[in-house]
């Protein structure tokens, strides 16, 4: 076995990172816009009533606060991967009904409907993701950790067993730890001596995302696909100055003022990125052009998407929803052009199995 190398200083203080992060930061974000709607909605067509009387008033700050400590409850009084999921939906939700209000945290006479609030409500979650990728992409996941993930995964199924799916996830986790890590074969054991048991929590937000990875996979595989996402990306870079533009105009405003120059500056930059991704798919590079394709749509949510709320509120959130689809459809084309370049040993041997063959085979990184 060879010398084991120094784990960066943030392993040695315990912070090791969950290979799941992404998925629990974007329910979180969902849920959190989500709510964030929702609850504009709900008021706007019930008249924005008042809730309490007598010279009190119930916002909805407050069971947004209480569903952030149900949050962190869960997360403190649990342990396992099996929480996170919900906590994650709880806290987005939480977190939505907060940050609504915060046009009456940011002004002296506690006004709800503070013009610059779609902005900074888009803004602060976009802070969130962008904060996530640093954390999840900054460094490459060290097999240490991916082992420490596989024995998280584990505590549940030495107190109450594992589902055969929960197990599989687990050893699919542990073949991607090279042979050399140290506790790779105790947790190996562990694994195979956990209790078989059928019975699951359910789960809906795991549910959801194997659902919609599932979608995003047989749309990126459809022979339309590539015309139809360059189509929508030219269409939105064409599409998004005229119509802040056209709003402000209506509203007897300069079509020359910040917002709609924001908005015309990312819709540039997008349209640039989109042209030379057509480019490399008309002569084959598909992953570079997927790549480019990446980076127009991210323009858009961090630019273009940003002067769109400052300068129409809320009617840009449809905007915004297109050019998430397009992330998950390019994400999930991205990753199945990585699966065929280099075809993992995982897949190798797991093709070389029986339909019922043993859930841990010896495969190449076997103790």
């Amino acid at each position: 076995m060879s010398t084991p190398t120094r784990s960066p200083y943030l392993m040695r203080a315990g912070l090791v990172r969950n290979v799941r992060s992404g998925e629990h930061l974007t329910t979180f974000v969902v849920s959190g816009v989500t709510t964030v709607l929702i609850t504009r909605l709900i008021l706007q067509l019930s008249g924005y009533p008042q809730i309490g009387g007598k010279g009190l008033h119930i916002a909805h700050v407050l069971p947004g606060g209480l569903l952030m400590l149900v949050s962190i409850v869960l997360l403190l009084a649990y342990v396992g991967p099996v929480v996170r999921p919900a906590a994650a939906l709880v806290g987005g939700i939480g977190f939505g009904l907060f940050i609504d209000e915060v046009g009456k945290f940011v002004t002296s006479d506690n006004n709800y409907f503070y013009q610059p609030t779609a902005a900074i409500v888009y803004v602060v979650f976009v802070l969130i993701v962008l904060g996530s990728r640093f954390v999840t992409t900054r460094r490459p996941i060290d097999p240490r950790e991916q082992l420490a993930n596989v024995v998280d995964h584990a505590v549940e199924g030495v107190a109450g067993g594992l589902s055969r799916r929960r197990l599989a996830q687990a050893s699919e986790q542990l073949r991607q730890v090279g042979p050399d890590v140290r506790g790779r074969r105790e947790t190996r054991a562990l694994l195979a001596a956990v209790e078989p048991d059928e019975v699951e929590l359910a789960a809906p937000v795991d549910a959801a995302w194997r659902t919609l990875k599932r979608g995003f996979d047989r749309l990126a595989t459809h022979p339309l696909a590539p015309t139809v996402a360059v189509g929508v990306l030219v269409v939105q870079a064409l599409g998004a100055p005229a119509i802040a533009a056209g709003i402000r105009f209506d509203r007897g405003q300069l079509l020359t003022d910040f917002p709609v120059l924001g908005v015309a500056a990312g819709s540039v930059l997008s349209a640039t990125f989109t042209v030379r991704g057509a480019l490399r798919l008309r002569v084959g590079d598909r992953a570079r052009a997927v790549r480019l394709f990446e980076l127009a749509v991210l323009v858009s949510l961090l630019v273009t998407q940003v002067f769109q709320f400052a300068g129409t509120q809320f009617a840009a959130v449809g905007g915004m929803l297109l050019d998430l689809v397009l992330l998950g459809l390019l994400g999930a084309e991205r990753d199945r052009l990585r699966r065929e370049a280099e075809p993992s040993v995982t897949t190798t041997a797991m093709k070389r199995l029986p339909p019922d063959g043993p859930l841990f085979p010896e495969d190449p990184n076997s103790d």
